[in-house]
């Protein structure tokens, strides 16, 4: 099990930009698979970007592909969302995973999570 605590969600308007953080401990960081989902009240979870453990692979969903990137900094044991141009509805809750693999787009795979943060975005 990895520990994971997120960070920089928020209040934004439309077009504007915000970077999620997510801290991780508990197991060697560089070995394993992280990604980025989000989820809207009622509505199942859904990936937005996934990232390999040494970070050359990466996957965007197509709704947010050209606005959002992500990216880590091993030596510090943190994953990164950096969102740019933001729409309503990207409007979500966020959360950061971790998987058992060196890189996975499969939920199912994923084994830890993050509590969770809120992005609104106005119009």
């Amino acid at each position: 099990q990895v520990q994971l605590v997120e960070s920089g969600g928020g209040l934004v308007q439309a077009g504007g930009s915000l970077r999620l953080s997510c801290a991780a401990s508990g197991r060697t960081f560089s070995s394993y698979g992280s990604g980025w989902f989000r989820q809207a009240p009622g509505k199942e979870r859904e990936v937005v970007a996934t990232i390999s453990g040494g970070g050359g692979i990466t996957y965007y969903a197509p709704s947010v592909k050209g606005r959002f990137a992500i990216s880590r900094d091993n030596a510090k044991n943190t994953v990164y969302l950096q969102m740019n141009s933001l729409k309503p509805e990207d409007t979500d809750v966020y959360y950061c995973a971790a998987s058992s693999t060196p890189y996975t787009r499969t939920e199912s795979n994923y084994d830890s999570w993050g509590q969770g943060t809120q992005v609104t975005v106005s119009s």
